[in-house]
């Protein structure tokens, strides 16, 4: 245990874990006899007590009616008077907000009171040359860019009813009403009305879009299926279930001819080769940055097994809170009120690991950073703050004064840190490339 003092504050720093201190603080006696002396000054010029004139209500009055209220508010502001000062002195940089535990100072005596304070971990960083990693194929055959345009060219084709005569096939959407049952009772999500479903799709149950193969506009149909051992609703994997099935239209897709006038329908291209380049493009910049992100989380994989550190749970809590604040933002108004808590509450339960996860990567991530001296070069930031401008369709300097007030140029900055020290990982790593795509 080491301890510091200073003329009114003593300071005993005690290692609970290789991230969390306590910090013992001891506030001399004078000094809380003058908090206190104040305090009492202040209260005998403004309270107002019965039987007494203000400003004349004697000392044992007021100790006796707000002694203890007064002992209390001492007690927060000694705390923020001097939890800075004592941090300093026992030299530590906090990574969260210290969870202080004091009882209210009493007067003539001196005031103790504990900060538990969680700091980063010492890490020890393996040997970096070598680092296995893997980073798949970024390649775009001919075939890939075939696949793209047949995949645009049927998203383009309107739909056209088909004449009352003709069956159903592969391809076609259906217009249809159902209501499923299951051991003759109907069940929550087994009805719908107006639905599209297009046979081939594979969106509902394996075996239901088959057995409408054939179906004609206006036919009724029973469709009999087994619902997957793995079906998310539990209550009903495994079980069979019969649906009766309304089939009120059928239409198709009228694909339109691949050519120069596809190309301009589509977008702003002269031919139809300039819209292949297009596709092409697209999908080696898709190809690329999902390579990276499986660059990323290999190196850093390989560098989470090989590197034992404790990380403070302060961080994975708010890392977890922050998860749960977006979740509700993003979910707020578009479910009830009891769903929403439901899913908040699995998040907080189920969603620690991911949580630690993160924290522990971005502290390794900042290890590398200063342990090889990576740095963000003012060009760099605004570089970045460029190009999020552009992202975003507003003048440069117009951005920059939203980021600062938004306070985001130092996540900015992090973010870019990050990435040097993905990239320096990854100049060291031995990373093979994967034929997956």
């Amino acid at each position: 245990m080491a301890t510091e003092s200073s003329d009114a504050l003593r300071v005993s720093t005690a290692e609970t874990s290789e991230v969390v201190r306590t910090l013992t603080v001891e506030v001399d006696a004078d000094r809380v006899h003058q908090a206190f002396e104040k305090g009492y000054r202040e209260l005998g010029r403004t309270a107002r007590i019965k039987g007494f004139r203000p400003g004349k209500a004697p000392r044992a009055v007021l100790e006796k009616r707000f002694g203890a209220s007064l002992a209390e508010e001492i007690e927060r502001q000694l705390v923020g008077e001097t939890l800075a000062d004592a941090i300093q002195q026992a030299e530590l940089l906090p990574v969260v907000e210290p969870d202080v535990d004091a009882a209210p100072p009493q007067p003539g005596t001196a005031f103790t009171y504990t900060a538990r304070i969680e700091i980063k971990p010492e890490i020890e960083l393996p040997e970096l040359d070598g680092l296995p990693a893997q980073k798949p194929c970024t390649d775009v055959s001919e075939e890939d860019v075939a696949g793209e345009l047949e995949s645009l060219r049927q998203r383009a084709a309107p739909l056209v009813e088909l004449p009352e005569d003709e069956s159903a096939a592969e391809g076609c959407v259906l217009q249809i009403d159902f209501e499923g049952r299951v051991d003759g009772e109907t069940f929550e999500g087994g009805a719908g009305q107006d639905v599209s479903l297009e046979i081939g799709s594979g969106r509902f149950i394996p075996g239901f879009e088959e057995q409408l193969t054939g179906a004609k506009a206006g036919d009724a149909k029973q469709v009999e299926v087994t619902f997957p051992e793995d079906y998310p609703a539990t209550e009903l994997a495994g079980k069979d279930a019969v649906f009766d099935v309304q089939v009120k239209a059928i239409q198709r897709r009228d694909v339109p001819e691949l050519d120069d006038e596809f190309a301009k329908d589509v977008g702003d291209f002269d031919t139809l080769e300039a819209l292949r380049a297009r596709l092409r493009q697209d999908l080696e910049n898709q190809r690329e940055q999902s390579a990276k992100g499986v660059l990323r989380r290999s190196l850093v994989d390989a560098l989470i097994e090989r590197t034992e550190f404790e990380v403070p749970p302060g961080l994975v809590e708010r890392e977890l809170h922050h998860r749960m604040q977006n979740l509700q933002r993003q979910f707020a108004g578009q479910m009830d009120e009891a769903t929403l808590q439901a899913q908040l509450s699995r998040v907080h339960e189920e969603g620690r690991p991911a949580a630690e996860r993160s924290v522990r990567e971005a502290l390794l991530l900042d290890a590398v950073a200063r342990g090889h001296e990576l740095e963000v070069a003012d060009d760099e930031l605004a570089a970045r703050f460029a190009e999020l401008a552009e992202a975003q369709g507003v003048p440069v300097e117009t951005f920059r004064q939203f980021a600062e007030q938004q306070g985001w140029g130092a996540s900015i900055r992090a973010e870019l840190l990050d990435q040097k020290a993905i990239d320096f990982l990854a100049a060291k790593a031995k990373v093979e490339e994967t034929a997956d795509t």
